[in-house]
C-alpha cells in the first residue's frame, strides 16, 4: 500500500473521480451501471479540476492511496485563513478495514495542524460519522431539498436588488466569508467563478450576501442577515431553468429560513448527511458547499 501527494496531472484527479464515484455508488446502492458518466459531463469536467486545483492550492493536504498501482482511496483537505476543511474523503469497499482511511485522514489532518476550526460535510455513512466524532468534530445532522419549483409560488422580491456578480466582488464575497465562518474562499471563489454557472450579489446598506447555482443547484449561500439569505435563494431558485429539479444541500437546523422557503415554492425535504465542525458553530445565515464549505 503506498499513500502518496496528490499530482496536478489528469491521471491523479481521473484516479480520484473514479474512487470517489465508484465509493459513493457502493454508499448510495445504485447498480455498477447507474447514472453513466457521460450523462453528467459538466459535473465530472468540475470533479476533475477540482482536484487539480486543490493539488495546486494544497500539495500538502491532499493524498491518494494506491495498491498495486491502482487508486483504492483519496483524502483532498484545504487550508483557508486558520479554517481546515476536509473537501473528500473515500476508500473503496474492497479496501476498507485494512488502515486505509485511517492513514488517508492522518496525513489530510496533519495539514490541518494548528488552524482552530474545521468543517467537512459528510455522508451517511456510519462509518465516517464514528470517524470524524473520533476526531473531535460535531456532527449536525443535515437536510436537502429538491423537487420543481412551483413558479406560482413565486413572490415579489421585494426591496432588497440581486445582481450578477464577477471577479470584481471577489472583496465583498471574502469580508462575508470571514464574518459567518472566520476565513474566506481565497483562492476557491475565482476557481467557482470559473465554473459555476453564476454568482448572485446583494449589496445594500443592511447587508450583504452572495449564491452561487449552477443549473438547479444552489451551490453556495452566504449572507450577513437571514432576509438578505432568504432573498438569494429565492432569486437562485427562480432562476432555475423550466423543467429541470432543485437541489439544496446540507441544511442544518439553523437554517430554517433556508427549508422555509424551498417548502413554500414546493420542494421535498429529506435528510442528509451531516455538517461537521470543530472549534466553532456551523455558519449562519448559510448553505456550505461540500466541496469547499
Amino acid at each position: 500500500m503506498i499513500i502518496r501527494q496528490l499530482r496536478d496531472t489528469a491521471e491523479d484527479a481521473e484516479a480520484v473521480n473514479r474512487v470517489s464515484r465508484a465509493a459513493f455508488r457502493d454508499l448510495d446502492g445504485r447498480p455498477a451501471d447507474a447514472e453513466p458518466e457521460a450523462a453528467d459531463a459538466p459535473s465530472r469536467i468540475r470533479r476533475l479540476a477540482r482536484s487539480r486545483h486543490l493539488a495546486v492550492t494544497d500539495p500538502q493536504g491532499c493524498w491518494i492511496a494506491e495498491q498495486d498501482g491502482e487508486a483504492v482511496g483519496a483524502a483532498l483537505s484545504l487550508r483557508r485563513e486558520g479554517v481546515w476543511v476536509l473537501a473528500l474523503f473515500v476508500v473503496l469497499p474492497s479496501a476498507q478495514g485494512q488502515g486505509v482511511g485511517r492513514l488517508l485522514l492522518e496525513r489530510a489532518a496533519a495539514y490541518g495542524r494548528g488552524c482552530l476550526r474545521g468543517m467537512l460535510c459528510a455522508s451517511s455513512s456510519p462509518a465516517a460519522a464514528r470517524r470524524y466524532r473520533a476526531a473531535g468534530f460535531t456532527l449536525h445532522p443535515t437536510m436537502r431539498l429538491t423537487g420543481r419549483v412551483d413558479r406560482e409560488r413565486l413572490l415579489d422580491p421585494g426591496d432588497i436588488p440581486v445582481h450578477t456578480g464577477n471577479a470584481s466582488h471577489l472583496h465583498l464575497l471574502d469580508s462575508v466569508d470571514r464574518r459567518l465562518r472566520g476565513a474566506a474562499h481565497g483562492p476557491d471563489h475565482p476557481f467557482m467563478l470559473a465554473h459555476f454557472e453564476e454568482l448572485l450579489i446583494a449589496d445594500t446598506l443592511a447587508g450583504t450576501g452572495y449564491c452561487y447555482r449552477d443549473g438547479g443547484t444552489v451551490q453556495l449561500v452566504a449572507a450577513t442577515s437571514k432576509r438578505i439569505a432568504t432573498r438569494l435563494l429565492r432569486e437562485a431558485l427562480a432562476r432555475v431553468p423550466e423543467g429541470v429539479d432543485a437541489d439544496v444541500e446540507f441544511l442544518t437546523a439553523e437554517q430554517e429560513w433556508a427549508v422555509d422557503v424551498g417548502l413554500e415554492l414546493g420542494l421535498s425535504l429529506t435528510t442528509r448527511g451531516y455538517l461537521a465542525v470543530r472549534g466553532m458553530r456551523p455558519p449562519a445565515p448559510y448553505v456550505p458547499n461540500g466541496g469547499y464549505l
